[in-house]
């Protein structure tokens, strides 16, 4: 039996039993249209842009050439290599990549390797480089020069194997002053610059499998967001981040968690949302990870009223056909994630072949290979973010000297002509918070 799941006016077309969830399809046409309805009705607004002389009378009949420059979803990817590979023609190869697709960009603060022995910290550019873990000012920089919006991963992660040696994996008390001085030392040197953090990483896997983690106070979730919300500007975003199984088929117990945070009035600005998908064959074949499963978590999620975000993904493409294959399952998850409402950014995690965590490499989970060339999957992305969902049009003024249209959120670039006159480049910003802008462009000469 068919049913329908309404939330925040968004209807999908879901399926009553599981083995009827599995035969589900992504190439459905009545998915595909449900998609493709949401991105229009979520991911864009109404733009009315008057243009009046020096004089403050409307110009008619005046082409306006109207290009977006960027998105106001965040795209991205983690940029733990950068300035790390074999030679400068691959690190040039990886940046242009990068700065063309994203903009975002997670950089690492992995405990162990920034502060490898106490006190001793690896902050600064130039510090002893450590593979996927550059060092934050150095990325920071590099961010700041290609406009990119930054995400510190982690601020804490107590399994044992990612935390310095000299922190004692059985002494909780001691661990909540050093995690305190930790968070404080990242706050007064990142808080301005890192806009968005996992303040906690795969806090379900720690209550379930406590053994493989740090031990830790009874209190140490709520603690660390309440540390946190103390520590870091209140424009910062504070995110939760689980694991893949965990929020796709346990969600209730990432539901739990999140909501006994809030029910203690604890800030959480956004849910993370891992995707590192090793089941390609159980996936292409309705087995894993249906539309209707990654919904139903996200609509779950969604009702506690925060912003989800995508935080890491892996698709394989070591197997037959593994291009192919992982372009087609990129070009899937990408529109529904982008479709989904309450999604705020999905980020990529390895975006070169060769740039992931030790045997993960194996998996041949980027979106460049190994000579940073884009795979297939690349460019469906850059399709999708550069071209299918970006406004680029070429309007005429009415007798009001009005235009109206409707485009994806994000700023813009005008240009005025009419006749031998121009007027380039004045700038416009569609806002998903207004719904519909408004906008005079008051030219300083005659028209």
């Amino acid at each position: 039996m068919k049913k329908y799941i309404q939330f925040i006016g968004v209807a999908f077309l879901l399926f009553g039993s599981a083995s009827a969830q599995k035969n589900s399809s992504w190439s459905d046409p009545a998915l595909q249209k449900q998609i493709e309805t949401n991105i229009e009705k979520y991911r864009k607004g109404d733009a009315v842009i008057t243009v009046v002389d020096k004089k403050g009378k409307p110009v008619a009949n005046a082409t306006i050439v109207v290009q977006q420059q960027t998105s106001e979803f965040k795209f991205g990817c983690n940029l733990f290599v950068l300035h790390q590979l074999a030679t400068p023609e691959l690190n040039r190869k990886y940046e242009a990549a990068f700065t063309k697709l994203f903009n975002f960009a997670t950089i690492p603060f992995y405990w162990a390797e920034l502060e490898p022995k106490q006190d001793s910290l690896r902050f600064k550019e130039g510090s002893v480089p450590l593979w996927r873990r550059i060092p934050p000012d150095e990325a920071v920089k590099w961010c700041k020069e290609h406009n990119l919006m930054i995400k510190g991963h982690p601020m804490l992660y107590i399994k044992s194997k990612f935390m310095p040696t000299w922190v004692s994996k059985t002494d909780p008390a001691t661990l909540k002053v050093l995690a305190k001085k930790r968070m404080t030392e990242l706050a007064n040197r990142y808080g301005k610059d890192v806009a968005v953090w996992d303040v906690v990483n795969e806090e379900v896997a720690r209550l379930k499998y406590p053994n493989v983690w740090h031990q830790a106070p009874k209190d140490y979730l709520a603690w660390a967001f309440k540390v946190a919300d103390s520590l870091f500007p209140k424009t910062t975003t504070l995110m939760i981040n689980d694991e893949t199984k965990t929020v796709h088929d346990s969600t209730e117990q990432y539901v739990d968690l999140v909501k006994g945070l809030l029910k203690q009035n604890v800030r959480v600005d956004g849910i993370g949302i891992q995707f590192h998908m090793l089941l390609v064959k159980k996936f292409l074949n309705g087995e894993a990870f249906t539309p209707a499963i990654m919904h139903n978590a996200y609509t779950e999620l969604g009702k506690l009223g925060k912003p989800l975000w995508i935080t890491e993904i892996t698709v394989p493409s070591n197997e037959e056909n593994g291009w192919q294959n992982q372009a087609a399952i990129v070009s899937n998850i990408y529109k529904l994630w982008f479709s989904e409402p309450q999604m705020k950014g999905i980020t990529w995690w390895n975006f070169g072949d060769g740039t992931a965590f030790g045997t993960e490499n194996n998996f041949k989970g980027g979106l460049l290979d190994s000579a940073m060339n884009p795979k297939p999957a690349y460019k469906v992305l850059d399709q999708l973010i550069n071209h299918d969902w970006k406004t680029n049009l070429t309007l005429t003024t009415d007798a009001k000297g009005k235009i109206n249209f409707r485009g994806f959120y994000g700023t813009y670039s005008i240009e005025v002509k009419k006749g031998s006159k121009s007027k380039k480049q004045i700038p416009f910003e569609l806002k998903s918070k207004n719904r519909q802008s408004r906008a005079m462009l008051a030219l300083t000469e005659s028209f």
